[in-house]
């Protein structure tokens, strides 16, 4: 877990770089899409959550992202994801006047379409019925950015039957199944650009 952990802290520092190493600040940085606020030289295929390691369900995401046939790995990609904190609320924070959610991280995928993300399990949205969810943003290259369908949890009670079938129907992988590993929980969730686009 040494090892784990000193892996986990020098990306933990990174993602917290991403907000500070903006020098030259666009004229559309207050409106435009959070995907975008990261520092290029520190963007790689691993990120970590900010308060990862002070968190209880503490969770290892990994997967690979292909190219619309589903086969060939899709390389530099962004995906860039947000979330609420364990009690299911949206910690908002302040940066050169725009709002954004604390709990977020970017990765960019490698030559073989690889990320991997270090976060916490989520509580459910605060004083709401919906399901604990992280909440994509995908960014290929050359490309506008879009939403994909959230990642949900498989355990969680208010995953209901019904919203279920309706995944199923969309793409099953985004329903995390948690498998415990010394103290990690850990899943996978692939992606297929251009099948997911979250139409909201």
């Amino acid at each position: 877990m040494s090892i784990i952990t000193t892996v986990i802290i020098s990306s933990s520092v990174l993602a917290q770089e991403h907000n500070t190493a903006l020098n030259d600040m666009p004229e559309n940085y207050k409106k435009r899409s959070p995907v975008y606020d990261f520092s290029e030289k520190n963007l790689n295929n691993t990120d970590t959550i900010p308060d990862f390691n002070s968190k209880k369900n503490k969770l290892k995401i990994t997967g690979t992202i292909y190219e619309s046939d589903g086969v060939t790995p899709a390389k530099n990609v962004v995906l860039f994801v947000h979330q609420t904190d364990e009690d299911g609320n949206f910690e908002l924070k302040r940066h050169n006047k725009k709002r954004y959610v604390h709990h977020r991280g970017w990765v960019k995928t490698d030559e073989d379409g690889k990320y991997t993300l270090y976060t916490f399990v989520p509580g459910s949205y605060f004083h709401s019925k919906e399901p604990k969810q992280i909440y994509p943003i995908v960014k290929e290259p050359n490309k506008p950015e879009y939403k994909i369908e959230t990642f949900l949890f498989d355990d969680d009670p208010l995953l209901t039957e019904k919203c279920r079938e309706e995944v199923k129907e969309t793409d099953p992988q985004r329903i995390l199944k948690l498998d415990l590993k010394e103290g990690l929980w850990v899943a996978k969730r692939d992606i297929i650009l251009g099948r997911e686009i979250d139409a909201y």
